[in-house]
């Protein structure tokens, strides 16, 4: 199975764990719940390698 395209930008295994709760939630709070994670998620996960 491909890996998704946002594991490039979130590089933790707690991070994408995460993401793969906040993408399963159903409604329109929870989408734009899971815009916030990503955003923060990639900013943080800048640094690392």
């Amino acid at each position: 199975m491909a890996t998704p395209l946002v594991h490039r930008w979130i590089k933790t295994e707690c991070g994408r764990a995460k993401y793969a709760e906040l993408a399963a939630r159903p409604g329109p709070l929870a989408k734009l719940r899971l815009a916030w994670f990503v955003l923060i998620a990639a900013l943080r996960d800048s640094r690392l390698p």
